[in-house]
Order: C-alpha cells, then structure tokens, then sequence
C-alpha cells in the first residue's frame, strides 16, 4: 500500500506539504495540491481519515440541519445538498441529513443549517457548540450564504415593465423573514422607480395555494397585467389558474418565478425565472463551515451573497 512517504515522493514535495494539503488544504497553493492530488490519484492513496479523526478528536462528519418542510421545497433542497456533499466529498467528510426533532442524535464536527426562522436563533443556534454557517442571511451576526433576492426582484420586475405591463401584481411567501423582506422590497422599488402602482399579497409556499388566490383575483381581472412570483412554485400555481380562465399566456398575462430549479422548466408553458446558482452556494457552504472547523470556530466570514441570473422563458415573451 502507497504511504504519505510515496505520496511525497511522487509529487517532489515533502511529507509535511502533503499532510498540510490533506489536512488544511485552504493552506497550500492551488499548484501544489494539484500535485499532491495527482500523486495520490496515481498511486491510489486514500488517507487515513478514521486514524486522523481520533487524533484530533473529530467525527469528520458535517450535519445539514433543514428546519422547514422539505414538500414545499423541493427539488430545490436536493441541488443544495449535491453542492454541499460535492465540496465535503473533497476533504473527505460524510453529509448527516438530520431535522428539527433528530439533530440531536450523533456527533459532528459542524452544522449547516437552512429553512432558520426568527424563533429558531435562541432554541437551536444559539446553544450550539459547533460551528455553524447558516443557509440565507439573518441579521444576528451569524456566517451565512444566500443569494441577493432584492436585485433577483428588481431584474425580474424591470423586465415585466420592459416588455410593456404596468399592472404587476407581487404574489409573496407568508413568512416574514430576511429573504421575503428583500424580495418584497426589490417588486417595491421597481415599481415606484416607474411610478406603478404596488398591489401584494402572501400565501403559503404552494402552487395550490397561489392557484386559489390567483382564480379569485381573476375574477375582476383585466388582460394586459401580469404576476411576479416569490417562487416557481407559486409561479405553477397561478399559471394553472390563467389557464383555467382561458386566459393566453403571456399575451393576456405574464408570469414570471423565483428560484430556477427544475420546476420552471416543467411549467407549460416554460416559466421565466430568477435562477439561484443552488449548488455553487452549497458548495460554498460546506467551504465556509469546514474553513471554521479548521481554525477552531475563530473564523469569522459573516457571509457569501450570489448574484442571480434572469432566465427568459415562454411565460414572458410574447407572440406575434
């Protein structure tokens, strides 16, 4: 069997440089784990990560902690958790899916922890002894990755404005936290930028929910608005509704979404979205979380905002 001696040799560094790139990769220039790596590839070496574990009394195991109903997420939650399990999987850490009421059960080295809701801060984060970087960014100072939802907002309703609507009607999630905050407040600040009139309403995360709200809108409605969705989730919904009314989309009605995870594009017809890069802030996650292992919980990073991408699909463009 290859040892670190083999490992060392192959790549012409020394031992001390390929235990720093196994143990503290964020340590070495990208040229030289390239090396490392390389050398461990050829000679098939798999560290020793039980061994080096128990030395450093580590678990090298990160838990994600999901605090919300995964039903009304997903497939977004499983995009999130390929990009965190693909980072983890390079320094050799094994992802624990673990909920509310089983977070509890086991030890890990660190905790990565999404769906947080302003009650869960002092019953869940703050008693942990773990460090832990927080999916979607909360104002109590904690590390956090999320995606800047007022600017998705703002390019989702400057683009309904461009292509001619002035009655752009906001549907939002019922939660009154960070992330729907600034989503309200990016629709907001395109409309009065225009000198549009701002009409929103909440519901709960479900393509049910906005189809009963949307068809109840309907009602009194006249063709030539349109809907800015909090989610594509919500985005389904009120596109099934236009449909039942006989309404075309988008000649009558546009709608457009949030998110840009696979639902958008199972939409008939195509949703125009805001789409989140999920799995590059998954993976940034899991570096945040394992850069604050590293040093002893002392790294302090505050927190990682990704730009959106407007995604133009058939429920915005017009046909001749």
């Amino acid at each position: 069997m290859a040892t670190i001696k083999d490992v060392a040799r192959l790549a012409v560094v020394s031992k001390m440089t390929v235990s720093r790139v196994i143990n503290h990769p964020d340590k070495v220039s990208l040229e030289l784990r390239r090396l490392v790596y390389q050398a461990m590839k050829d000679l098939n070496y798999i560290p020793n990560f039980a061994a080096r574990a128990l030395v450093q009394n580590r678990t090298q195991i990160v838990k994600v902690l999901i605090l919300e109903e995964m039903d009304t997420t997903e497939p977004y939650y499983m995009n999130l958790l390929s990009g965190i399990a693909k980072e983890l999987d390079k320094h050799y850490y094994a992802l624990q899916l673990v909920s509310r009421h089983s977070r509890q059960i086991g030890s890990c080295d660190g905790l990565i922890v999404t769906g947080m809701r302003t009650k869960d801060y002092d019953e869940i984060i703050a008693p942990l002894e773990q460090p832990v970087v927080l999916f979607g960014q909360n104002e109590r100072g904690y590390d956090f990755v999320d995606v800047d939802n007022e600017q998705g907002m703002m390019m989702a309703t400057q683009h309904l404005i461009d292509i001619g609507f002035e009655n752009i009607i906001f549907f939002g999630i019922d939660l009154n936290e960070p992330f729907m905050q600034a989503r309200k407040r990016g629709y907001e600040k395109k409309m009065s930028e225009f000198g549009l009139t701002k009409t929103t309403y909440f519901m709960k995360n479900s393509s049910h929910a906005a189809q009963s709200k949307a068809m109840h809108l309907l009602h009194n409605f006249r063709p030539g608005s349109a809907f800015v969705c909090a989610s594509d989730r919500i985005g389904l919904g009120v596109v099934r509704a236009v449909q039942e009314f006989g309404y075309s989309i988008p000649n009558d009605v546009a709608v457009t979404g949030f998110d840009g995870v696979f639902l958008d594009q199972i939409a008939d017809p195509k949703l125009t979205t805001v789409r989140q890069p999920v799995i590059e802030m998954g993976q940034e996650l899991a570096r945040m979380l394992l850069k604050k292992i590293n040093n002893n919980k002392s790294d302090k990073q505050v927190g990682r905002i990704f730009q959106p991408k407007l995604i133009i699909r058939q429920s915005t463009v017009r046909q001749c």
